[in-house]
């Protein structure tokens, strides 16, 4: 489902192992991972409930720069990120921005295109990887 420039699919795992699948599957791909934050961790560190919810912080500068040099505001939705979460179900998700939308949101021109096509195609594949068949339906 995409909502608001989010695209979000289900995943078949707990969060921490789509987070992990998705760690594995950006290195296999040769990206670099920035950070990972545990934000459900860090609730229970300051005595506050907060279901899993796990972001990952991953690019490659070959593929924000080009966007960037287009409209250097794209650099506050850059790199890339991914958050998985566990709603009040127990379901788990995987949720990321389009890259397209972050295209429009910057209004990002045509040199930009290419690079933006690469990101949308990436992710897609990179979220398939770490949440499993579910995030085919």
């Amino acid at each position: 489902m995409s909502e608001h420039g989010m695209v979000t699919v289900a995943s078949d795992w707990p969060v921490g192992e789509t987070i992990d699948r998705l760690q594995t599957a950006v290195i296999g791909a040769g990206l670099f991972v920035f950070a990972r934050i545990d934000h459900a961790g860090n609730a229970a560190q300051i005595g506050m409930d907060l279901r899993p919810t796990e972001l990952l912080i991953f690019g490659n500068p070959r593929g924000g720069t080009p966007l960037m040099q287009d409209r250097q505001t794209s650099g506050i939705d850059l790199p890339v990120k991914a958050i998985a979460w566990q709603d009040q179900d127990g379901k788990v998700w995987l949720t990321y921005n389009s890259a397209s939308w972050i295209a429009e949101r910057h209004g990002l021109g045509a040199e930009s295109e290419t690079a933006v096509e690469a990101i949308e195609t990436g992710l897609a594949r990179l979220v398939q990887q770490a949440a499993g068949p579910a995030a085919i339906a």
